[in-house]
């Protein structure tokens, strides 16, 4: 997502430079004090080739959260006196409780500072509003680049369901376990089913689908992006339950290859599926739910070709880059005129 930020400025117009790719992650709140320090260090180097070669007129920061605020952005544009603008930002107020609560400052302190801080869902929304009012936020859907899915058109594979997601602990894994268990409901019934991914998971997620015949299920593995288009193309449902996601811009690919989905109302996931328009979202964590939507369109023709209509046209019309770039292109103009009349 930071990349195709950074892609629509650019065909909005925008010059676009790469501050620093200096990494504030950590998973252990106690190593946030040497981060810091080695922060600082970059920070300065920052502002000497500043001083230099001239400041930004804006400083954009893509998602900063309690394991990876912001050290950097924040203290220049004061210093600089140039606005600052966050975009998926996240803060949970229950992670202080966690051992996060330094860490959560500085989130909060960039949020406070920013002149906008866009949201992609409104799960991060209504997060932000523990810090900030609303006037301070904007929105923006997750989009993708539709350009190879416009210049092609579907040709699905009746009951050819189809997955693509890395193979890891965690939520991945579990949504792959309700997979699983969904589709040893509807045994029975014509489908088959493609995954791509791999990870260090894969023999794990492998074990859940044992039961299934090798002719009904194949594992490609990791694929290029221009590769798993072709699959999706090639796909009539796209299965993946989505435990915790974000929003999941696989989800978009998919709708944009005219794959309805099915998936969990979970977590970011309304954000990119447009419930009983592109597909099917059933209530977390019921694999049997997820097994009566996948069911129904596999044995209604005419609602999953009427979905896969909609979610190809939704992506297409109101998820792409360039519909992206004016949005952002309208809000990063309207910051830096309102800077400047300052």
């Amino acid at each position: 997502m930071a990349r195709l930020l950074m892609r629509a400025l650019e065909e909005a117009g925008h010059h676009v430079e790469l501050v620093s790719d200096f990494r504030s992650f950590t998973k252990v709140a106690e190593e946030a004090i040497n981060i810091e320090r080695a922060a600082a260090v970059e920070r300065e180097a920052v502002e000497k080739r500043w001083r230099s070669e001239g400041a930004p007129d804006l400083f954009f920061c893509y998602h900063p959260y309690y394991k990876s605020p912001d050290l950097i952005g924040p203290r220049l544009c004061r210093d600089f006196h140039i606005p600052y603008v966050t975009a998926e930002a996240s803060y949970a107020s229950k992670r202080n409780d966690q051992g996060w609560m330094r860490s959560q400052s500085f989130v909060a302190e960039g949020l406070r500072l920013a002149a906008v801080n866009i949201a992609f869902t409104e799960r991060d929304r209504l997060g932000l509003t523990k810090v900030v009012s609303d006037d301070k936020i904007r929105h923006l859907p997750p989009f993708i680049d539709v350009s190879a899915f416009r210049a092609a058109m579907p040709q699905p594979t009746p009951g050819r369901l189809i997955t693509v997601a890395m193979m890891r602990d965690g939520d991945k894994h579990e949504s792959y376990g309700f997979l699983a268990e969904a589709l040893a409901e509807i045994e029975g019934t014509d489908w088959s089913l493609v995954i791509v991914g791999d990870g260090p998971r894969r023999a794990d997620v492998e074990k859940l689908f044992s039961w299934l015949h090798n002719d009904r299920i194949e594992w490609l593995g990791e694929k290029r992006a221009d590769e798993v288009a072709n699959e999706l193309l090639c796909s009539s449902i796209y299965v993946w339950p989505g435990c915790a996601e974000a929003y999941g811009l696989a989800y978009l690919e998919a709708q944009a290859a005219g794959l309805p989905v099915v998936a969990f109302r979970t977590a970011g996931v309304p954000a990119v599926v447009d419930d009983q328009r592109t597909g099917y979202l059933v209530p977390d964590r019921d694999p049997l739910a997820l097994a009566n939507a996948i069911s129904e369109l596999l044995k209604n023709e005419s609602r999953r070709h009427q979905m896969a209509l909609e979610a190809r046209r939704f992506v297409l019309c109101e998820r792409s880059l360039d519909k992206a770039g004016t949005a952002l292109d309208q809000v990063v103009r309207k910051v830096v005129e309102d800077h400047h009349g300052q």
